[in-house]
């Protein structure tokens, strides 16, 4: 997922993450507490992300928008969370709560709020002649809402 921050002198900040969803609302992701976007979320949690598949053919595109708080899990809750968070890794490492306990690594969380779906101009139904974004809830099945991703990068 690409993840927008917002620095300390107002400027966003773009960065790629790798993730794991959980019930299409949660997205977590393992971080250095020192790297700028971290930064800048300990200051302003909100953030904004998009996640689509890069390759796909140019008119093919599937995409979901999302606004979001984020936060790093806090050590006492590890245990309960970790197994959530690494449920799926698409290949990457699975961390253990001691491994991001007071380490060099934190995990972190954000929590959608609003989410928007990309709608291809062609769409059959929703389509308008222009790419355009349809609200949706990520607290429903999201594969129900037309124009949703089938699925997510990592899922």
């Amino acid at each position: 997922m690409t993840m927008a921050t917002t620095d300390p002198g107002g400027r966003p900040r773009l960065s790629p993450v790798y993730y794991t969803a959980a019930r299409y609302s949660d997205f977590y992701w393992v971080s250095s507490p020192e790297a700028q976007h971290s930064r800048n979320l300990a200051e302003r949690p909100e953030t904004e992300i998009v996640i689509f598949d890069s390759t796909a053919p140019a008119g093919e595109g599937e995409a979901v928008y999302i606004a979001a708080t984020a936060t790093a899990v806090p050590d006492g809750e590890l245990d309960a969370v970790c197994p959530e968070a690494f449920r799926t890794t698409a290949g990457a490492r699975r961390f253990t709560p001691g491994d991001l306990r007071g380490g060099a690594l934190q995990l972190y969380v954000a929590r959608t709020r609003p989410c928007e779906v990309h709608i291809a101009a062609h769409h059959p139904v929703h389509g308008r002649g222009v790419d355009t974004r349809q609200q949706a809830d990520p607290t429903s099945t999201l594969r129900q809402h037309v124009g949703a991703p089938r699925s997510w990068p990592g899922e």
